[in-house]
């Protein structure tokens, strides 16, 4: 794949660079699970007040798996497919995906085909170009794997492709006021030593931004929603040590560079800052003794639009409405 062009604001990608850091990060990355997980019910939360019963769901984004075996739970009738763009974090989601092969030998020799390939439901792909065909899908969960592509419009755009006529998406994201704190001490030691400022933290697109492209993209009667969480530590280089777990900065700055070290977001800030860069976290510690980190959560879902124009460009008319009259 070739590398993407800069949009908002970001740098070039390559989503091999991106496989490359998150097979490097999977072997950890449960150590940092906690905010998915905390999201992930939130979201199981959200989404009883949605009325959906899927046949086919896609997990969009779906890492080392976990959340493949409660999407399993809360839709036990629904084949739950999984795809990320890690084959290390694929390896990982292997248990939580199931092994139809057993069940469907019962079934008549057209219906298996009809259902696809035994085995485990986890595909390896960029997921803004699925490897699934158009309306594969009833409902595509996505939890917090948005921002780690610089064309989240192009990521929207593929969701709903995958997605039948009225189709769930459901997804979170991070919002603009994620890892505030650290971008601050970043933005001071660079000031106060004359280092050129350089991206160490995605910048995250805005929740309003995201509804427009949901809506340009084909779909109808957008949420959106954010909450802001506060995730605290006891030093700074615990909180660098889980930054760099978590995941990468994905675009063309190199793939050494967080800055912190050999971490994981932007570029690298030279080794002789590094204590500084502690030194700027830790004058934020507050008064109980813990120092901040800020994650802004953004929630949205969306249904997939009836289209109104054919792939030729040719007008779509619904039967319900022949012969109704238009207003005067």
């Amino acid at each position: 794949m070739s590398p993407i062009p800069a949009q908002f604001g970001r740098p070039a990608y390559d989503s091999r660079l991106v496989r490359r850091i998150f097979d490097r990060r999977a072997a950890t990355f449960n150590e940092v699970a906690f905010l998915p997980r905390e999201i992930s019910q939130r979201m199981r939360e959200r989404l009883e007040y949605i009325k959906v019963d899927p046949t086919r769901v896609l997990d969009a984004g779906c890492g080392t798996g976990e959340d493949l075996s409660a999407l399993h739970t809360q839709f036990p009738e629904a084949l739950v497919f999984g795809a990320d763009v890690s084959y290390r974090m694929l390896d990982r989601a292997r248990p939580s995906a199931v092994d139809d092969s057993a069940w469907r030998r019962l079934l008549p020799a057209a219906l298996q085909r009809a259902l696809g390939a035994h085995g485990p439901r986890i595909a390896q792909s960029d997921f803004s170009a699925l490897p699934f065909a158009s309306g594969a899908f009833d409902f595509v969960w996505s939890n917090l794997a948005l921002h780690w592509h610089p064309r989240p419009d192009l990521v929207l755009s593929e969701w709903q492709r995958a997605l039948k006529v009225g189709g769930l998406l459901m997804f979170t994201t991070f919002g603009p006021d994620t890892l505030r704190e650290l971008r601050g001490a970043y933005a001071e030691v660079e000031a106060a030593n004359g280092v050129g400022t350089r991206a160490h933290v995605i910048d995250f697109v805005d929740m309003h931004d995201l509804g427009d492209m949901l809506v340009e993209s084909g779909f109808e009667i957008p949420v959106m929603d954010q909450e802001t969480l506060t995730v605290t530590y006891p030093s700074p280089q615990s909180l660098i040590a889980d930054v760099r777990r978590w995941g990468a900065y994905p675009f063309l700055h190199g793939e050494g560079g967080a800055g912190v070290q050999g971490g994981s977001f932007g570029g690298r800030l030279p080794r002789r800052l590094y204590p500084a860069l502690l030194q700027a976290l830790e004058s934020r510690r507050r008064d109980e003794g813990t120092i901040p980190l800020t994650f802004e959560i953004v929630y949205g879902h969306a249904w997939k639009a009836v289209p109104r124009t054919t792939a030729e460009g040719h007008g779509i008319v619904r039967v319900e409405d022949i012969g109704r009259r238009r207003p005067g």
